[in-house]
């Protein structure tokens, strides 16, 4: 089978979901024929994913979430008014997506939870099928449990959700555990998405910090705690524009600009990972078995950090409070079933694409 994929270009982790499903349909015999990224004006896409995609990528506009101040916790009121005078450029994405579907000749494609995927979709129906892949669409299960949060932010993070895959012909969640799909809701639970590098490569205890931060000023966060920790070795990984490969703050402090490479052969070795809670890092760390600190940026990712905490991937906080990994580390006892949930991916997903 031939497949196009659309995917939201926002943060690392449906680059890298679609990286290992890539390779997964490719090693069965399966092609990808293009990618289409949906592109916004805070965020790159790196380079790695260039590199490991290797078909052709196609960019457009497409709505963006926007921090509040200081560039820290995103702000989704902002975002609204952000996006609403762009409204002209991402209906101009519209044609530009479908175009590329009828010319693609993909008998299949799947859409990475970008909004104007399901928005096409929804307006100019496609004899070609798609199908919707996210850890997001866990939201609308009927029996998943949201956490104490805003009720009408919580309304409208499943609004969004149902938006992208609208006309979806099936509906994949991704899913840190095992739980029965809801066939009436075309919602089938599948296995986290983990690249092969993760998954073979050998965890080790080493003496510092991993992490990674979705918006970057909270560097400064990172840098200060440094200061007032000078013993503590760190490498945090970054996507700020414009920044060198490194930015050594001193020789036990440095951040990375986003390579996949480096950032897994980093987590592989970490004695604990801090992250502003985006899904796939979190279950690439538990894969590792290693320890997380997650800082919810959004209401999107309180949920992520709510659910990998009860399963055993670590603990939530407001801030990066990196003495609570340190001290929570030790007592780290991991998920034991979380490893062969994810070995389960490659059969569940060749079944579930084909049928």
């Amino acid at each position: 089978m031939k497949f196009l994929f659309i995917i939201q270009g926002e943060g690392r982790g449906h680059l890298t979901q679609a990286i290992a499903l890539r390779d997964m349909l490719t090693k069965n015999g399966h092609e990808v024929v293009s990618v289409l990224v949906g592109k916004g004006n805070r965020h790159e896409l790196p380079a790695f994913f260039f590199e490991n995609i290797q078909v052709p990528v196609h960019r457009f506009d497409s709505p963006n979430f926007q921090p509040a101040a200081k560039n820290k916790k995103t702000n989704v009121w902002m975002s609204i008014l952000h996006n609403i005078p762009k409204f002209p450029l991402y209906i101009r994405s519209i044609p530009f997506i479908r175009n590329h579907i009828k010319q693609s000749e993909a008998d299949m494609v799947i859409n990475f939870y970008e909004i104007m995927a399901g928005v096409t979709y929804a307006l100019f129906p496609s004899r070609i099928p798609y199908v919707s892949v996210a850890h997001q669409y866990l939201f609308l299960h009927p029996e998943y449990r949201f956490p104490s949060e805003n009720k009408i932010e919580l309304l409208m993070l499943k609004l969004f959700t149902r938006i992208t895959c609208l006309r979806s012909k099936r509906i994949f969640a991704l899913s840190i555990e095992k739980r029965e799909s809801a066939q009436k809701k075309r919602l089938t639970i599948v296995p986290p998405l983990l690249r092969n590098e993760v998954r073979q490569c050998t965890p080790e205890n080493g003496d510092y910090l991993h992490g990674y931060l979705l918006n970057a000023s909270y560097a400064d966060d990172i840098i200060a705690y440094q200061q007032l920790h000078p013993e503590t070795r760190m490498h945090f990984f970054w996507d700020k524009k414009e920044a060198p490969e490194e930015t050594a703050v001193n020789d036990r402090l440095s951040f990375h600009k986003l390579n996949d490479k480096l950032f897994i052969r980093y987590m592989a070795g970490c004695k604990g990972y801090a992250t502003t809670a985006g899904f796939e890092s979190v279950c690439e760390a538990m894969y590792l078995g290693k320890p997380v600190l997650m800082v919810p940026t959004h209401i999107e990712q309180s949920c992520n950090a709510h659910e990998a905490a009860a399963a055993g991937a670590g603990i939530a906080s407001d801030c990066f409070d990196l003495d609570a990994l340190i001290s929570y580390a030790p007592y780290h006892k991991g998920n034991e079933h979380f490893r062969s949930w994810v070995e389960q991916s490659e059969g569940i997903w060749l079944k579930e694409l084909q049928s």
